[in-house]
């Protein structure tokens, strides 16, 4: 059960990109959990997942000895799921989803985009965060970080375009 959990269903496994397609697999589930449930229980359950990832991930290395293994992705889903949890914010109805003018799809594409980006350059705190902690804490932090920093910057974007357009 512990390498299902975090491989995030074994789609840490595929053979090209892992942190892309955990990221994709956990985009996917955090938008269902937006349009039917809300940004709250998005963010608790993101919460809950990260604490019990990082007791699991400390067991793994602690077995293996391997620190950060790229098949662990769980911390791609705890990392999409908080930008997902700040950026859209909103949840939206299935009709809903690709009308641009609510910016729903554009937020969400923006934070997966955002938080890809901040994941693998890990500029300034990210970086640190990857480079010095240990354990859990340093294979979670990481992403986490990226996930808080890709919503922000998703939303913000999404606020500059509404206040332009409201300029044209």
């Amino acid at each position: 059960m512990n390498w299902f959990f975090i491989t995030l269903g074994f789609s840490g496994l595929a053979p090209k990109a892992p942190g892309t397609v955990g990221s994709l697999v956990s985009l996917i589930f955090g938008v269902l959990i937006l349009i039917y449930l809300d940004a709250q229980t998005l963010f608790l359950a993101t919460v809950l997942i990260s604490l019990i990832a990082i007791k699991s991930i400390n067991k793994y290395e602690q077995r293996t000895g391997i620190h950060d293994d790229k098949r662990i992705v769980i911390d791609e889903l705890a990392g999409m799921w908080f930008a997902l949890s700040v950026a859209p914010a909103t949840g939206v109805v299935p009709s809903e989803i690709m009308n641009l003018e609510n910016g729903f799809l554009i937020q969400v594409l923006l934070s997966f985009a955002l938080f890809r980006y901040f994941d693998i350059a890990k500029p300034s705190i990210i970086g640190r965060i990857d480079r010095e902690a240990k354990g859990g804490v340093g294979v979670m932090g990481d992403d986490i970080i990226a996930g808080f920093a890709a919503g922000i910057s998703s939303a913000a974007l999404w606020q500059i375009w509404l206040k332009v357009q409201a300029l044209l």
